[in-house]
């Protein structure tokens, strides 16, 4: 017959003295009071392993700060634990651990794990706008919090104002990003759930707006108002530049002296550079190549064609081309991405192929195989198509005074 053990009381707990020898008083169950020689008492809890069946302790603090209620309160806890065959000391541990790991996996540092993924998928520059966009609407108020400390309620209010001020496609990019963030960390294993899905839903939709662009058939009035505003030379050739070759903003400033290959008369744009990220193989006309040559007492021996003003080893700013455009008198008419359209609608409106005019915009087929089909097909068909387009920019600047010039017969 086990041997019955009297709980203990309060005031024998208070009142009991240390001895020349660590000694313990037992409160049943389990619980023990260990009274050390220098006056410690502490609470113990003496268990049988569920596995093991190996006797076991462990420590349940100090007293008086851990009094005789809590201690019991401990103790039927892990008393249940090992009913459900749990090691009260490894499950205390494992708790441990995982709140140590809450604490250091923060909104910021997680999100930092997941950037180092997402930025081998995209551009450099898209990748900046990613970064930058979090720092500035995220992480000032809410990137120090444990990331299973973020809810719905507390990034809507983050976001709110950014909504009241207008700034709706901002949000819309934001909540992507931050889904993103928190998608990844339930795939880790960080939380179990993202309770983020969806967030977009509680803010207003930011209104589709079209690329502001014109019809082919007014190229000759944007021709010779570019060509009468003040800019740099460097600025002008890439204007030119861009349009000719069809090219977003980016590509065009990023553009490299290793990219161009003059006696093969092409520019391949490497693919980690490319929206699409593939590389993109751009004929070159003779009007590109006469806008290479007036660039090449300016920047040729440097990394950058278009190199900046300010920083000769960076290049230009991909957002000067449109600046100079709203100098022209274009604002709220033409944006440097929309020359894009102006070209796809002249050369639609010509009746050439229509894949290939898709490839000189690099716009690519879902199916890779037929892509890369395509690419080698129609290198040919694109090198009319450009040679054409050419042609049609430079008959619109008849009257206007451009870099490239039309090639005497």
């Amino acid at each position: 017959m086990a041997k019955s053990i009297k709980p203990l009381s309060t005031t024998q707990v208070s009142k009991s003295k240390p001895q020349d020898k660590e000694y313990s008083l037992g409160d049943g169950n389990g619980l023990l009071l260990r009274i050390k020689p220098n006056g410690t008492k502490s609470w113990i809890f003496n268990y049988t392993h569920p596995v093991t069946k190996k006797r076991k302790n462990i420590g349940l603090g100090v007293f008086p700060d851990i009094t005789l209620a809590s201690a019991r309160e401990k103790t039927r806890e892990m008393r249940q634990l090992v009913a459900e065959g749990i090691d009260p000391k490894t499950h205390r541990d494992n708790k441990l651990v995982a709140e140590q790991l809450a604490v250091e996996d923060t909104l910021k540092t997680v999100a930092m794990e997941w950037f180092e993924l997402k930025r081998d998928s995209v551009s450099s520059d898209y990748a900046d706008d990613i970064w930058r966009s979090l720092e500035l609407h995220i992480f000032p108020n809410l990137g120090q919090l444990p990331i299973r400390d973020i809810l719905a309620p507390t990034v809507i209010k983050q976001l709110r104002p950014l909504e009241q001020q207008g700034s709706l496609e901002t949000v819309k990019r934001v909540c992507q990003r931050i889904n993103e963030v928190m998608i990844y960390a339930t795939n880790m294993g960080k939380i179990e759930a993202n309770p983020l899905a969806d967030i977009k839903q509680v803010f207003r939709k930011p209104k589709t707006m079209h690329m502001k662009t014109i019809e082919p058939k007014n190229l000759s009035f944007l021709m010779n108002a570019m060509s009468k505003v003040n800019t740099k030379m460097a600025t002008r050739c890439a204007f030119e530049f861009q349009l000719h070759t069809l090219t977003r903003p980016v590509e065009c400033a990023t553009a490299e002296w290793s990219e161009i290959d003059t006696d093969k008369r092409l520019w391949v744009i490497p693919k980690e550079k490319m929206k699409m990220k593939r590389d993109h193989k751009i004929p070159l006309t003779d009007a590109t190549l006469q806008l290479l040559e007036f660039m090449k007492p300016i920047s040729f021996g440097q990394q950058y064609i278009f190199p900046s003003s300010k920083t000769p080893s960076s290049h230009m700013n991909s957002q000067s081309v449109n600046a100079v455009i709203k100098r022209a008198g274009m604002a709220g008419i033409l944006v440097s991405h929309g020359m894009r359209s102006i070209g796809s609608t002249a050369l639609n409106e010509q009746g050439f192929d229509k894949d290939a005019i898709e490839l000189c915009l690099a716009h690519v087929d879902q199916n890779t195989i037929r892509d890369i089909y395509n690419n080698a097909e129609y290198l040919e068909k694109r090198r009319n198509i450009m040679a054409w387009w050419s042609d049609y920019i430079l008959t619109a600047s008849f009257n206007a005074n451009t870099i490239a010039k039309p090639t005497p017969a």
